[in-house]
């Protein structure tokens, strides 16, 4: 396709900079755009019609059928459609982007060809019929009242911006179809720059300066989490850092280096997502880079490749995608049924009650403890909530009270209230609050008569805050609603509040994308939770995120789920479904890679199955699996099918080593020799090892941690959850980054990990990994609370912990400020300890044996006594004689084994 020419200033004076920095002389108002081959004998602006009408019809017929993916409510009619694609293919070629179109529509046609699953949409995109016909995106946009001119905007030309989610997995088979289509002279990645922030360029300088490291760690914590801080606006805005600088000379010195290298580029990385695309080679446009592993990217970053008029894409590998098609095939697998994802009735009540329960864990985008609050808060009832809680819940609207005001409106429809009768069908679906940015373009036009294009530019000066061009748009608004029969005082208020509202307006058509993938794994989760768990698990393992997996294996046990440990003879490289329970899948287990999955499955073929663990040795290729991933497998439990305790096995392992060696030299020698040894058999089990005891709890539990990274067939913490829930502010899943950072933090967990460190004075501090029943946490202890609680802090050793929760993303950590063994702490965190007592019935024996049991446990911790009559009364009282006891487990289980289950109460 022929080269486009345009003259927006932005684009020309960007583009000119930047090739007269590089001494490129090709004219800088060019879109440079790759050639897209229509079929023999076609046109490219006929084929594209063509194309986009195919799809169009496609859809239109599965609507009328029934089988969209929607709750169409039948407003819209045919004409209504047809008309708009019309408008926005005209527009399309006006602009002259039918290529691009095409190339979306081939590169998503053929993931789709090869089996890859492919996002529903994101962006702005949404908002194109277009899009929708040709497959690129999924949401009816004239549905949901989506606008193109959101995407695209006749008013002021760019390319467009298509962003394609690909199955995480398969991402890097749509990056070499591109190449091969279009040239792997003509086809690279783009670099990206690492940039000094704040915190980090304190942490550098540090280093360098050898400020003691918890010193360091103490400043850089005093800047603000947020992407943009700076250290110049923390030296403002927080006075213990600006007293410390003006008392310490070196901390002055650390932070004024620190504020000169603040932004600065660190080093050069691959963007994660965005290609170039030229219509010839490459180095005829832009300089390249080559990594020291050999990448090949530019050398410019995206926004000078845009500026330069090169057709920039982002592919982005999206792991939801991978778990819905994982979940899928395990369906299909199990019951035969194929289910279109993209086919979903989006009224589905088990959906919605996932939705309303909170109960959102692996569901896309809704899985946040303060997303999940807002859910159980607004019991979403339809797609359109899903819609508006996405775009709600970002930090604008939570801060700025319209979250709550929204719910509030939801429960209470009486404060629904509209400044003008011709606002509410543009705000009815959000309970007349301006939620998305199209709401504020929908204003523009139908109450001041802007065109949409316009309306589209008015929101960016809105986001811009630019004074004088909103000045001009203000003026523009006002007149142009008074030719509307509005009066200027009622214009001007309408304006003021579309521009409060329009800080924190959302794109609603990417919100409507995202919510449709949320819903399909929603769906998944309500209707098939045990394959959703056992794809959610499988992409878990396969990032190594184990603290990930011990949450979601912490889900399927609230729901009921037996997650199986791996079998040698049952696992697969990913978890898989076994008779309604979940199998862990090998990928789990520590040092087993995917080539050594195989070739234990493929030699469980040959075999028929294994009997003993010497079948496996008699089968598989030792130069694949090693002795190291055999020793994770036994620590893992995947023999214990076999009749075989873990420690014989253990035990047993150079022997069965050594019997794969004879094996293979028996193979070989049948292979060179026609009289060749027979079938080598292994010796008879010594009398030792049949005798051998297992390894006792502590042992397999610690071995099951070194394979798998958690516990699988108990946990050191289980038998103590219900007080553990009563000690704690926090479970470790429930921490939230917005919510609780920077604030003290209870938890309870088992040391993992320790690390044992000094600081450049020599002081003593160690860092170690917490763990409780729902997931693990980075735990520093500096010298200051290690001195005070290191004895306690050893591997295995159950512990209670107080500190300041540090929330940065995904290096969360606590700051320890006290530990102590977690026996000591539910002995001297109690607050009372209640003891009930059923009256009728009661013998003088027993209370003399509960008070020789209390006599027995004197203590500081008050003691209660809740005296109970069925159906008639119950009293709280104390005794004279005992009043205070030590709450210890053995004083709990003799009461227990006294009175009965539950007879004791401990109160935190």
């Amino acid at each position: 396709m022929a080269a486009l020419f345009h003259d927006t200033p932005d684009a020309i004076e960007n583009t000119g900079k930047i090739a007269a920095r590089c001494g490129f002389d090709f004219p800088a108002q060019k879109y440079h755009l790759p050639n897209f081959e229509p079929p023999a004998g076609q046109e490219l602006s006929a084929y594209f019609e063509e194309v986009a009408w195919a799809g169009f019809h496609a859809r239109m017929a599965a609507r009328v059928a029934g089988d969209g993916n929607g709750d169409a409510r039948g407003e819209h009619t045919p004409a209504e459609y047809e008309e708009r694609l019309k408008r926005e293919i005209a527009l399309v070629k006006k602009m002259g982007f039918e290529g691009y179109f095409l190339i979306v529509w081939d590169l998503l046609k053929a993931a789709r060809e090869k089996g890859i699953p492919v996002g529903p949409g994101r962006g702005s995109a949404a908002g194109s019929l277009l899009a929708y016909a040709l497959r690129i995106t999924e949401i009816d946009p004239i549905e949901y009242d989506l606008l193109f001119e959101r995407f695209l905007n006749p008013e002021r030309i760019s390319l467009p911006d298509i962003d394609m989610d690909f199955c995480g997995r398969r991402r890097q088979e749509m990056i070499e179809y591109v190449t091969r289509k279009y040239g792997q002279e003509n086809v690279c990645q783009i670099i990206t720059f690492g940039t000094m922030a704040a915190r980090g360029a304190i942490r550098d300088v540090g280093r360098v300066l050898e400020v003691p490291l918890p010193e360091v760690d103490r400043i850089a914590k005093m800047i603000p989490f947020a992407v943009d801080a700076t250290i110049a606006d923390a030296l403002k805005g927080v006075p213990e850092l600006r007293a410390l600088r003006d008392r310490n000379s070196k901390i002055a010195q650390l932070l004024a280096i620190a504020q000169k290298i603040e932004g600065q580029v660190r080093h050069p990385s691959i963007h994660a997502a965005g290609i170039v695309i030229t219509p010839k080679p490459l180095v005829e446009f832009l300089p390249l880079y080559q990594s020291v592993k050999g990448e090949v990217t530019t050398q410019f970053p995206m926004g000078d490749v845009e500026a330069l008029g090169l057709l920039k894409m982002d592919l982005l590998g999206l792991r939801n995608l991978t778990v819905i098609d994982d979940a899928l095939e395990l369906v299909r697998k199990e019951t035969s049924l194929v289910i279109d994802i993209n086919r979903l009735p989006l009224d589905d009540a088990a959906t919605f009650d996932v939705f309303k329960s909170g109960n959102t864990d692996g569901v896309f985008q809704f899985e946040s403890p303060g997303m999940k609050d807002l859910l159980r808060r607004f019991r979403p009832e339809e797609f359109r909530d899903l819609v508006a809680l996405n775009a709600l819940y970002r930090p604008g609207p939570l801060k700025s009270g319209m979250t709550d005001e929204f719910i509030h409106r939801r429960n209470h429809p009486d404060r629904i209230a509209y400044e003008l009768a011709e606002l509410e069908p543009i705000l009815k679906e959000t309970r007349g609050i301006i939620v998305y940015q199209e709401q504020v373009m929908r204003i523009a036009t139908d109450l001041a008569g802007f065109t949409l294009a316009g309306a589209d530019l008015l929101r960016k000066a809105m986001g811009k805050k630019d004074r004088e061009t909103m000045k001009a748009q203000k003026q523009k608004f006002v007149q142009g609603a008074k030719k509307k029969g509005i009066a200027s005082a009622k214009a001007d208020k309408i304006f003021e509040q579309i521009k409060e509202f329009a800080e924190y307006g959302f794109n609603k058509s990417h919100s409507a994308a995202y919510a449709f993938l949320a819903y399909q794994t929603a769906y998944l989760k309500a209707h098939y939770p045990v394959h959703f768990l056992a794809a959610l698990l499988t992409s878990e393992a396969e990032r190594g995120a184990t603290p990930q997996v011990v949450k979601y294996i912490g889900e399927c046990h609230e729901m009921g789920i037996q997650v199986l440990p791996p079998d040698i003879n049952k696992s697969e490289f990913r978890f898989t479904v076994e008779d309604g329970h979940i199998r862990f899948g090998l990928a789990a287990v520590k040092g087993i890679g995917q080539a050594a999955v195989e070739e234990i499955v493929a030699a469980r073929k040959r075999a028929g199955g294994f009997t003993s663990p010497f079948d496996l040795f008699r089968e598989h290729d030792t130069k694949v699996l090693n002795r190291k991933a055999v020793e994770s497998l036994i620590k893992a439990g995947s023999f214990d099918s076999l009749g075989w305790k873990r420690s014989q096995c253990y035990h047993m392992l150079d022997r069965m080593i050594e019997f794969g060696h004879e094996v293979q030299k028996a193979h070989a020698a049948r292979q060179t020799s026609l009289f060749g040894s027979g079938t080598v058999e292994p010796a008879p089990l010594p009398a030792e090892v049949r005798e051998m005891r297992e390894w006792d709890e502590s042992h397999v539990l610690s071995y099951e941690m070194d394979a798998l990274g958690l516990y699988i067939t108990g946990h050191p913490l289980a038998q103590h959850k219900d007080r553990v829930r009563k000690l704690v502010s926090h479970l470790i899943e429930e921490l939230d980054p917005e919510r609780d950072f920077d604030k003290d933090v209870r938890l309870a967990g088992i040391v993992g990990s320790l690390k044992p460190l000094k600081t450049k004075k020599d002081e003593r501090m160690a860092a170690f990994v917490l763990e409780d029943l729902t997931g693990k946490i980075e735990v520093v202890a500096f010298p200051e609370s290690f001195a005070k609680s290191g004895a306690y802090l050893r591997e295995g050793q159950l512990v209670w912990i107080k500190g300041k929760f540090m929330g940065e993303e995904d290096n969360r950590r606590i700051s320890l400020t006290q530990a102590m063994p977690l026996v000591e702490a539910f002995e001297k965190q109690a607050r009372r300890v209640v003891v009930r007592i059923f009256l009728p019935g009661l013998e003088e024996a027993t209370l003399a044996e509960l008070k020789t049991i209390l006599d027995g446990y004197e203590g500081k911790c008050p003691v209660f006594f809740e005296l109970e009559t069925p159906r008639s009364y119950r009293v709280v009282a104390q005794s004279a004689e005992v009043q205070k006891v030590t709450p210890s487990e053995d004083l709990i289980k003799k009461i227990e084994a006294l009175l009965g289950e539950n007879s004791v109460s401990v109160e935190y």
